[in-house]
């Protein structure tokens, strides 16, 4: 399997989990320079039990796994970039919640601004296999912090659960599958 030299070697992280809306990029939205601009959520549901559980995708091509994240296309809106991507993604279209900040990393083809949001799914539909991504899993919050690929993940997954009304653990729906 060809490696690229993104997958070569893991994100280098300048502001791994950056406050929404401070630094010089002036929050999610914006950036200057040749800056590559890519948005996502950390999707949240229940399980069964009621457990707070996160959606990972498992990426082939770099042979990771992360939260379901993807570039902006020209002129839309870093929120609709999140929900497009997380859908195109995960199969699963999602209410938008919290802002949990920015990831700012080197990769080959230049520094990258990851915005995030706290997600949970509305519908799901089936979403096959391919080269972008071949597997979406559900995982409690234990399970993601050993599993996720790199640490600027777990830090996120962290920021959510710090923030977020899901850190309780009670009730909720559960998500596919469960």
């Amino acid at each position: 399997m060809a490696v690229s030299p993104e997958a070569a070697e893991p994100p280098n992280p300048v502001d791994p989990v950056g406050d929404a809306g401070s630094g010089a990029r002036g929050g999610l939205g914006s950036a200057g320079g040749d800056v590559i601009l890519a948005y996502g959520g950390l999707v949240w549901d229940r399980d069964a039990s009621g457990r707070t559980v996160v959606a990972a995708v498992h990426r082939p091509r770099y042979d990771d796994w992360s939260f379901p994240k993807g570039k902006a296309e020209r002129a839309e809106e870093p929120s609709s970039t999140a929900r497009r991507e997380v859908e195109e993604e995960t199969g699963l279209a999602c209410s938008l919640g919290l802002a949990l900040g920015e990831q700012a990393y080197l990769t080959a083809a230049g520094p990258k601004v990851v915005g995030y949001w706290a997600m949970q799914p509305l519908a799901r539909r089936p979403r096959p296999a391919d080269d972008e991504v071949d597997a979406v899993v559900w995982w409690t919050l234990d399970e993601a912090r050993r599993k996720l690929t790199y640490p600027q993940d777990r830090q996120l997954l962290e920021r959510f659960a710090a923030l977020h009304p899901a850190r309780r653990d009670t009730g909720g729906s559960p998500p596919p599958g469960a």
